[in-house]
This record gives structure tokens, C-alpha cells and sequence, in this order.
């Protein structure tokens, strides 16, 4: 065994703080600089028993070990840093050949298959999408540059333009919109693919050229009656894509960037841009794009809110900036295919986690972060513990803690009270202070002694309740913290005793089921996830033949004080009357054979107490995601100016990891937080030098 140079004493200290996606990027690559570990001493601090941020999930060994989630989680063909990291990781993790979930092959599915809601003489109907493979794999080769992806839509427009044909027959044979289109076509094809080398006057001709082009394909079909949902979805596409390219053209936001047109709604922008009110404004496709991302301010379905510049970058980087697959489907809980891995990989690295150690306050001296007051939930029977637990082969985070690594009078409290280590209004400290006549353990970390430099990767939600003092003493922590705002969402899932099929749900391309947005509120976001009832533990007689995941923004406007300790479950009773109203009202729009339209046959519903109707509900699973670091992060007209990159808090020892930070993304998901541990890493160490999807426009 080698003993470690002298010159390791002098390790920097690198207190991380929460254990999300962004948290976990900042630690992947700091410690994937060459001898990290002569360099920096790493540990994670994580309140409760797992890892996963908003993208945790856990077993419920009470259920069959079945997969609990915050809500749906997918992973996008674009996530190019996302699939960059996880594609390393399995790589280091090197699982046997055979093994569940050996290679990131294994552990993330292409999919092709996404369907809209669309309400259509007072009925939801489904609009099928197929999204054509792409060259590459994500996460390696060459990045896609935006031009590339505004030539890609453009092709889109010749397409429809011509299915319109087919269907109108000669109506658009020859006719001015086609010859304007393929004059249009010619002069983008002859432009470098980096468009910050174009001209404006370039791009004004190619917006003239497209709003010609649109007026006359309007002009065609005024003249011929609407016949049937092909046609009018072939109008939605060609009025919404030719619509957004011309507005990003007439703007110049190719040249300028797209935070150019930020400061504006994206139906505002659409509007600005002579974008129809029936087939663009508020078509299907936009607003599902609002539900993609949960856009309602305080989860007001009358008040979206998305800025223009964001969701249109965004919505091109997905649906013709990515990869291989549009979407890829994970092939087991997130908690199992992303962070258990992670986890695993960096353990062996020698990245330190201090699980049960919840943060209350980042106390300021001068520059810098002095202290950090943090309160240990619990104390450990053997000092260290190792939370995960293997299910099927698998290495899993289970739903609650594994209670027999606890000291056995907490570990008796906390199962019989079903304490939520977890909630911002839990009742543990006050629990404990009874029980035991003392309160919880505080932990002071000071710099020099425990830390040197902090990263913070905790949710903007948390800022204002962890960090008031900071803000204070930074007006750009205090501008973001007010500015970028969060929503809280809901989600839940069933357990059912039919197939998808049986359900009346039977358009399967290539045996995908969908992923489906737009239909109605709350929950407007559904999709089948039967692939993962092979990875739980059923027994034989009472074996599922499809679960289905549903999510969705949660109205709520206030939140109450800490001290309120009832709320969640009042949160989660919202969650779980909007459930129940979506199945026992709504979902026979979806799967015709379950009844219509409040007829839902309950007895479908898995239950291993086989109540009767209704009560069934009560087996299944659901959450409101109502805590500040669980609330999603939107992107409201105008916010986009507060986002801070990783070292512009205005501390010295201070980087923030993140969906919430400047990354070129600037959206609530994966990719953008995975973008934000990468500042903090490189802001720290300067790896890595690049960051893809930084510095596009």
C-alpha cells in the first residue's frame, strides 16, 4: 500500500451541499481531474437517506419493492452532458455482461413515440408522433448547432408542405407557396452553420421569405373546407413551425442569441409574429410545450408564463437538436439508473457522503462562507451508512431509510411516526426534543478547519430560508432568489390489472407506448411505464400488467411557515383528490374500455387488500412536490437576466450547481443542472474547459 505524498495535507476542502443531479456533476467532474485526490478532499452533505434531488426515487419494500417517483423522468436525445457523464460512469461501474442495467445501453431505451391531447369538438383526441432517428449517439460526436436545427425545421415545412399537397390534391401543386418555399430553401442551404458568421439583411430576406410563403399557403387553404384531423394537424405544423421560423429570423435571434426576445411570453412572441390564434397561439403543440414544463404561474393553469427566447431554444434543442433517440426511456427508477450508479462510482473515487445531514443556514464572513450550521437527523449505529439496497439484482435507494443502521431508539420513532426526514415542515426536532428530552444535534462546519470552498446545490426554492443572510450582502443572490420563480407539482402513479391494449389504448408503433402532454388539468402528462414492472417484485398472483405514470403543476400560491407541520399532508390530499377526479372523470378519454365518462372501473386498480371502488385509489402511490427544493424551476418572461453563472453569488468560496443557473439552457431539467455542477467544477479546478450548449446562441 503507498502512502500519500505530504503535499495531500494540504488538500483543498470541498463541502458539497444536497444531492441532486447538479451536486453529483460538480463532484463527477472535480473528481475526474488527474489526482483529484492530492488536490481536493470531497464530501457531499444530504439530508434524509438518499440521493436524487427532484429526480430521487425509491422501493417500497411494504409494495413488492415497486418504483416510487417524484414524478415522470425521461432522459432527452440533446442531454449531450447528461449522456456524457452517465455513459462514464457505467463505463467505470463495469458491471457483468448479463447483470441488470450492465451498460448505459442497457440502462437508457431509445423512444420514438410521443402523442398530444387534442381537444377537438368537446373530445380528447390522441395525435400521434413518430420522431425520426437520428444520426449519432448522445452524449458523443459533434455538437448540433442551431442553424443546423432551424435547417432541420425548415425541411419539416417542405415535408408538410407537401403532405398538404397530397391531401388538398393540385390546390398546392406548383403553386406560389410551393415555389416561394423552395427559393427560401435554396438561400438558407448556401449559410455557414454558424450563424453568428450570417448577415441581418440575410436573415430579414429569409423572414420576408417566409411570411410570403405562409400567407399563401393560408390563402390555399381558405378556399377548400377543413376535412378531418389530418389535415388540420398538417395546418397546425406548417402555421406553428413557419411562424417561429420567420419570428427567429425577422428578430435576428441567430445572430443576437435567443435571450434577445426573452422579455416577452412565448405566446406573446408567437402573436408579435402573425402567428394564427387557432392553429399556432394556442394550438395543441404549444401548449403542451407549456405543460412540458409545468409553465403556470403558481400552478394556475389561466396564467402561463414561459419567456420566448428560453422555450424556443429549448423545444428546438428537443426536438431537432438531439441524437440518436428523441427520448430515452430509463429502464428503471431514476434513483436506480442514474444515481445509484453515480453514487457507486464516486464512493470508489473516494468522494466522501454524510447522509442525515440537513443544511439550516450559510453563515457570511466578509467574502466568504465562514460557517455552515447544519442539524444531524440521526445518529448512526456504526458511524457510516450505506444506503442502498439490492433488489432483483439491482442496487436500489429504498423509499425509507434502512431504520436497522440507526441508533435503536431513533430508529423506533421514526417507524412508528413515519417521520419524513425529507420535508422542510417535518416534526422530527420537535418529536425528538420530547422523546428524548434534548434536541437533534447541530453541526457547525468552519472554514479552514471542514471546509475551504462550498458548492451549493440546493434549489433556488431554498435560497431565501437557508441563505438569508447572504442575501443580505449580494443583490445578485437577492435578485435571484426573488426573481426565479418555482412551481410546485404533482404526480402520481397506478398499478393496473389490464394491458395498455385492454385499457383501449391500442396504437403502439414498434410495441412503443406513449408519452403523452396536453391533456386536461391537473394532470396533463401521462405515460405508460410497463417496462419497468420486470424490475419490481410482484408476487405471482397479484403481478400488474401495466403501471402509468401522471404528473403535472400543482396550484398553490403561499406556502405556510415551517411550524405548520400539517401541510404536506394537505398538499398531498390535493395530489390525491385531483387523482381520483382524472380517473373516476377524465381518463376514459385516454383508455375508452376503462368507461366514460364517470364510470372508471376501479376494480382494475392493483390492490392486495381488494377494497371496493374507490378505496382501491388508496393502494396506488402519490405525492405533491410542494418542498423548496423540490419545486420546478420556471422560466417566467424576464427571468432569465437573474440567473447567476456558478461563481456569481459574490463569495469567494462560494459556487452554485443547478437548474437554476446561466448555462446556455436555462430550463428546469437534467441537462441544465448537469451543466451547472460543470461550472462549479470548472470554476473551482478549471475542468472542463467545455461545456455543450454553453455558448450557443
Amino acid at each position: 500500500m503507498t502512502t500519500r505524498p505530504a503535499a495531500s495535507a494540504q488538500r483543498e476542502k470541498i463541502a458539497i451541499l444536497g444531492g441532486g443531479i447538479g451536486s453529483l456533476a460538480a463532484a463527477w467532474h472535480l473528481s475526474s481531474t488527474p489526482a483529484w485526490q492530492d488536490r481536493y478532499e470531497i464530501v457531499v452533505y444530504q439530508q434524509g437517506w438518499r440521493l436524487g434531488g427532484k429526480g430521487a426515487s425509491g422501493r417500497n419494500p411494504l409494495h413488492a419493492q415497486r418504483i416510487e417517483e417524484h414524478g415522470l423522468h425521461t432522459l432527452f436525445g440533446f442531454y449531450s452532458n447528461t449522456f456524457a457523464m452517465m455513459r462514464a460512469a457505467y463505463d467505470r461501474l463495469g458491471r457483468a455482461p448479463g447483470t441488470p442495467l450492465a451498460t448505459w445501453r442497457d440502462a437508457f431505451r431509445p423512444h420514438d413515440y410521443i402523442a398530444l391531447a387534442e381537444p377537438v369538438d368537446g373530445e380528447w383526441r390522441p395525435w400521434h408522433m413518430l420522431f425520426p432517428t437520428q444520426p449519432g449517439e448522445p452524449g458523443a460526436g459533434e455538437p448540433v448547432t442551431m442553424w443546423q436545427m432551424a435547417m432541420t425545421l425548415l425541411g419539416w415545412i417542405g415535408r408538410w408542405l407537401d403532405e398538404l399537397a397530397s391531401l388538398q390534391g393540385a390546390a398546392l401543386q406548383g403553386s406560389d407557396a410551393a415555389r416561394s418555399y423552395r427559393l427560401l430553401s435554396a438561400l438558407a442551404r448556401t449559410m455557414p452553420d454558424d450563424s453568428r458568421k450570417h448577415q441581418q439583411h440575410q436573415h430579414t430576406l429569409l423572414a420576408h421569405a417566409l411570411e410570403g410563403m405562409r400567407a399563401r399557403v393560408r390563402a390555399t387553404w381558405r378556399e377548400l373546407a377543413p376535412a378531418g384531423d389530418e389535415l388540420r394537424r398538417v395546418r397546425i405544423s406548417i402555421e406553428t413551425g413557419s411562424t417561429v421560423l420567420k419570428g427567429l429570423f425577422a428578430d435576428g435571434v441567430f445572430i443576437k442569441g435567443f435571450d434577445s426576445v426573452n422579455g416577452v411570453d412565448l405566446r406573446t412572441w408567437l402573436a408579435r409574429h402573425g402567428g394564427d390564434p387557432e392553429l399556432c397561439i394556442n394550438s395543441t403543440p404549444v401548449r403542451a410545450a407549456y405543460d412540458f414544463v409545468f409553465a403556470y404561474e403558481d400552478g394556475d393553469f389561466a396564467k402561463p408564463t414561459a419567456e420566448a427566447g428560453t422555450m424556443l431554444r429549448g423545444m428546438l434543442r428537443l426536438m431537432l437538436g438531439y441524437k440518436g433517440s428523441m427520448v430515452f426511456k430509463m429502464q428503471a427508477g431514476m434513483g436506480d439508473a442514474v444515481f445509484a450508479p453515480l453514487y457507486e462510482v464516486l464512493s470508489g473515487r473516494g468522494v466522501k457522503f454524510r447522509f442525515f445531514h440537513r443544511v439550516e443556514e450559510l453563515v457570511p464572513d466578509g467574502d466568504d462562507i465562514g460557517a455552515i450550521r447544519m442539524t444531524r437527523q440521526a445518529a448512526l449505529r456504526n458511524g457510516r451508512y450505506n444506503p442502498l439496497v439490492r433488489v432483483r439484482g439491482l442496487d436500489c435507494w429504498p423509499s425509507v431509510p434502512d431504520y436497522a443502521q440507526i441508533e435503536p431508539a431513533q430508529a423506533v420513532l421514526l417507524q412508528e411516526r413515519e417521520v419524513d426526514l425529507e420535508s422542510w415542515w417535518g416534526n422530527w426536532p420537535e418529536l425528538h426534543r420530547r422523546q428524548f428530552g434534548q434536541p437533534l444535534p447541530e453541526v457547525v462546519l468552519e472554514r479552514g478547519r471542514d471546509f475551504d470552498k462550498v458548492v451549493f446545490g440546493i434549489p433556488v426554492g431554498s435560497l431565501a430560508l437557508l441563505c438569508p443572510r447572504l442575501l443580505a450582502n449580494s443583490a445578485p443572490l437577492k435578485a435571484a432568489s426573488e426573481q426565479i420563480r418555482t412551481v410546485a407539482t404533482q404526480a402520481c402513479q397506478v398499478w393496473i390489472e389490464r394491458t395498455l391494449s385492454q385499457m383501449g389504448w391500442t396504437h403502439q408503433p414498434g410495441g412503443q407506448q406513449p408519452v403523452l402532454a396536453g391533456f386536461s388539468e391537473p394532470y396533463d402528462i401521462w405515460a405508460p411505464m410497463d417496462h419497468l414492472l420486470a424490475r419490481e417484485d410482484w408476487p405471482p398472483a397479484q403481478e400488474p400488467e401495466n403501471v402509468s405514470y401522471f404528473c403535472g403543476a400543482l396550484p398553490m400560491a403561499a406556502y405556510p411557515p415551517q411550524s405548520d407541520h400539517g401541510f404536506p399532508a394537505r398538499a398531498r390530499a390535493l395530489a390525491k383528490d385531483g387523482a381520483i377526479g382524472l380517473l373516476g372523470h377524465r381518463i376514459g378519454e385516454l383508455w375508452p374500455a376503462a368507461g366514460r365518462p364517470a364510470s372508471f372501473a376501479w376494480q382494475w386498480l392493483c390492490d392486495p387488500q381488494q377494497r371496493e371502488g374507490v378505496a382501491r385509489f388508496d393502494a396506488q402511490y402519490w405525492r405533491a412536490n410542494v418542498d423548496p427544493s423540490d419545486r420546478y424551476v420556471l422560466s417566467v418572461a424576464g427571468s432569465a437576466q437573474y440567473r447567476l453563472p456558478s461563481d456569481g453569488a459574490g463569495f469567494a468560496n462560494l459556487y452554485l450547481a443547478g437548474d437554476w443557473l446561466k448555462t446556455g439552457l436555462d430550463a428546469g431539467c437534467i441537462e441544465a443542472a448537469v451543466m451547472g455542477g460543470m461550472q462549479a467544477s470548472r470554476a473551482i479546478s478549471g475542468f472542463p474547459e467545455f461545456i455543450e450548449g454553453e455558448h450557443d446562441v
